[in-house]
């Protein structure tokens, strides 16, 4: 197969997993519903095998899981323990900032900066895939900028497995452009060299998303 198919499959992939991530955060897909591969495959136009990735995918981040001649089926996910996994990446994220304030280079900076200057028309036209994706790559900066592999490492895992909710928080009101607001203010307290000021600031945004995502499971139920 050629890359450009190989690059369409995977296009096709983040595009049915994020659909049925909104489906399943929003409750539009309940707990216990079985999700067909071809029946989902013909809704979105794809083959199977992006599905299957898809699904895959899903069941990673703990929003499915795949039984054996069942398939894929959707997981009870509380409230409660979407709360806890954003209490504790809130906190290994705040640890995150708080070393990268004191270790970060120069070019990581600059990489920072860019970043947050590129997602300016990502968040005004609320493209939410874009935002998403900019976002990871911002977050995922600060890890490395830790110059602390374990730490980097626990961070990114958690992130894994927090990926559809932190996409799906983006859909809530202004989130989009009060999660960039944020990042100009943790990049603010950066430059100033306070990490302790940093730390809290991305606890707080971690948290402001996490009240945005039960706020918007609340409206869509």
């Amino acid at each position: 197969m050629d890359s450009g198919s190989v690059g369409d499959r995977g296009l096709l992939s983040d595009h049915v997993r994020n659909a049925l991530t909104d489906a399943i955060a929003s409750g539009n897909l309940a707990a216990g519903t079985a999700l067909d591969e071809q029946e989902l495959a013909d809704r979105f136009g794809a083959s199977r095998t992006p599905v299957r990735e898809a699904l895959r995918q899903l069941a990673f981040n703990g929003l499915v899981e795949l039984r054996p001649r069942r398939g894929a089926v959707v997981m009870r996910t509380t409230p409660e323990r979407i709360g806890d996994m954003f209490e504790t990446t809130a906190e290994i994220e705040a640890m995150c900032a708080r070393l990268a304030t004191y270790r970060i280079t120069p070019l990581e900076r600059s990489r920072l900066i860019d970043l947050h200057e590129a997602s300016a028309p990502m968040a005004e036209r609320s493209d939410f895939d874009a935002y998403d994706a900019l976002n990871r790559e911002f977050h995922e900066t600060l890890y490395r900028a830790t110059h602390n592999a374990f730490m980097a490492e626990q961070a990114l895992a958690i992130r894994s497995r927090l990926s559809a909710f932190r996409r799906t928080q983006l859909r809530y009101g202004t989130r989009i452009q009060a999660s960039r607001a944020e990042h100009g203010e943790i990049l603010a307290a950066m430059a100033e060299g306070d990490g302790e000021v940093v730390a809290r600031r991305m606890r707080a945004h971690m948290l402001k998303a996490a009240s945005a995502l039960g706020r918007y499971i609340a409206e869509h139920k």
